[in-house]
């Protein structure tokens, strides 16, 4: 298990600022969704690790009263988004794959508008030094 969370944590490491500004960890479905219900707004998003796939992560965004959650998984072509467990579209990296779906380039998947990025260091500077995500962390329920 550590090597595992030291590889995810390898490719968070390669990856740009914005992927790594909303990278929340292990985090589960409940606290993403109070996270996002409490900080963001419609198109508020953000990324976690997957609770049911080893090395997949879930991009949640925020469409009121919903929070949409999306795969992500990596294959031999690249990082793509699952939708019913079709692989679509690859990317290098997720950082291409977060903007192409946020600008609208990518294909093949009708998600939720991706506007405004759930930044982790901002909730850190707005409300102290406390990790607020990490506080909102209970309980977790695996839909991802």
């Amino acid at each position: 298990m550590a090597q595992t969370a030291l590889c995810l944590f390898g490719n968070m490491e390669s990856e740009g600022m914005l992927v790594q500004s909303i990278y929340y960890g292990r985090i589960g479905r409940e606290a993403t969704e109070r996270l996002l219900e409490r900080f963001g707004h419609d198109g508020s998003f953000l990324l976690r690790d997957s609770e049911t796939v080893r090395g997949a992560y879930c991009l949640c965004v925020r469409k009121t009263p919903f929070v949409h959650t999306y795969r992500l998984v990596q294959s031999t072509d690249g990082w793509s988004l699952q939708d019913s467990g079709v692989r679509l579209q690859s990317f290098r990296t997720l950082e291409t794959l977060i903007e192409s779906y946020r600008n609208g380039t990518a294909s093949g998947a009708n998600i939720v508008s991706l506007t405004d990025p759930l930044d982790k260091t901002q909730l850190q500077n707005r409300f102290g030094q406390g990790c607020v995500y990490m506080e909102m962390s209970s309980t977790n329920s695996s839909v991802c």
